[in-house]
C-alpha cells in the first residue's frame, strides 16, 4: 500500500478547500435544523479504481468529528458501477456542507488512480514500470502523486527540489552535455537521482560517455529506443518519454527500456462518477 501524505498535509489541504467553498458559512445548509441527523450513501456509477479515503474522512473530521463513516473498500481497491462505497450518518448541515469538497477529492484522486491503473495494465509482464511527472493540476501534486501510486504506476521526483532532471535549456546553458552532468556530479552523494534527457542517439553516447547513469530519450522513435536499448547496454536506466499514450505505450515498453514517463497520467484526469445521496 503506498504510504499516505503526513496527517498536518492532509489537514491543511483539507482546511484551504473547505475556505473556498464555504467562506463565511454555508448559506443553504442554514435553511436546515442545526441538530437534524441524517444518513447518506455514496455510490460509484462507473468501473474505478477507489482512492482520496483520507481526504474524505477529513472533510468530515472538520466540519463535525461526529460523522460516522462506514467504507466498504480502500484506497487502490477495484470498485465496480452501482457499488456501494460508503455510508455516512451524522449532522445534516455538516454532511450538506462537506459533500461537494469530499466528493471533489474522491473522484478526482479515483480518477488519477484508475487512469494510473490502466497504463499499469498495458505494460504488464514487461521489465518497464510507468513513471509520473510533475504535469499535475495546480495545488494536488501530492495528492495525485499518492493516486498514482494506488494505481500502480511509479512517482519520479516530487518537484525541482528532490532530484535533478537536465533537460535541453539547462545544457544549453551549461555549453555540453559532460560540462552539465559534470556540474551534476559534483553534488553526490548529496543528490540521490541525477538524470539527463537526450533528443538523439548521438546524444545518448555524449551522455554515457559523460557517466550518466540515468537517460530520458526525448521523442524516439521504436527503431530508436530499441538502439538505445543495445547501445547503452545496461550502463544507465533508459527512460522513455514523449507523446506516450495507452495505444503506443506497449510497444515502447518491449523496446527494453526501464522507465516510461507519461503526463497524461495526471494532466488530463476526468473524475470518477459517484454520488452522495440521502437514504
Amino acid at each position: 500500500m503506498p504510504e499516505l501524505p503526513s496527517a498536518h498535509i492532509i489537514v491543511s489541504q483539507i482546511r484551504e478547500a473547505l475556505t473556498e467553498d464555504l467562506g463565511p458559512g454555508d448559506l443553504t445548509a442554514s435553511l436546515i435544523d442545526a441538530s437534524e441527523i441524517s444518513k447518506v450513501e455514496v455510490t460509484c456509477r462507473e468501473r474505478a479504481i477507489l482512492c482520496g479515503v483520507a481526504w474524505f474522512d477529513e472533510v468530515f473530521r472538520q466540519l463535525d468529528p461526529g460523522v460516522e463513516i462506514a467504507w466498504h473498500g480502500h484506497d487502490g481497491d477495484p470498485v465496480e458501477p452501482g457499488q456501494l462505497v460508503c455510508s455516512l450518518e451524522g449532522n445534516t448541515r455538516a454532511l450538506l456542507s462537506g459533500e461537494r469538497t469530499a466528493l471533489n477529492y474522491l473522484q478526482t484522486l479515483s480518477g488519477t488512480a484508475t487512469r494510473a491503473r490502466s497504463y499499469a495494465d498495458k505494460v504488464s509482464g514487461t521489465t518497464a514500470k510507468v513513471l509520473d511527472t510533475r504535469k499535475t493540476l495546480p495545488g494536488l501534486r501530492v495528492q495525485q502523486k499518492y493516486a498514482v501510486s494506488c494505481g500502480g504506476c511509479v512517482n519520479h521526483r516530487m518537484g525541482l527540489y528532490d532530484a535533478i532532471l537536465i533537460k535541453e535549456n539547462h545544457i544549453l546553458a551549461a555549453g555540453s552535455i559532460a560540462a552539465a552532468l559534470a556540474a551534476a556530479q559534483a553534488l553526490l552523494p548529496k543528490v540521490d537521482c541525477i538524470e539527463i534527457e537526450v533528443e538523439s542517439l548521438v546524444e545518448l553516447q555524449e551522455a554515457l560517455n559523460a557517466g550518466a547513469k540515468r537517460v530520458l530519450l526525448d521523442n524516439f522513435s521504436l527503431d530508436q529506443l530499441r538502439e538505445a536499448v543495445r547501445r547503452n547496454a545496461g550502463k544507465a536506466l533508459l527512460e522513455a518519454s514523449g507523446g506516450i499514450d495507452l495505444e503506443t505505450i506497449r510497444s515502447v515498453a518491449e523496446t527494453g527500456v526501464d522507465y516510461i514517463s507519461v503526463g497524461n497520467l495526471t494532466k488530463d484526469v476526468t473524475a470518477i462518477d459517484l454520488s452522495m445521496r440521502f437514504v
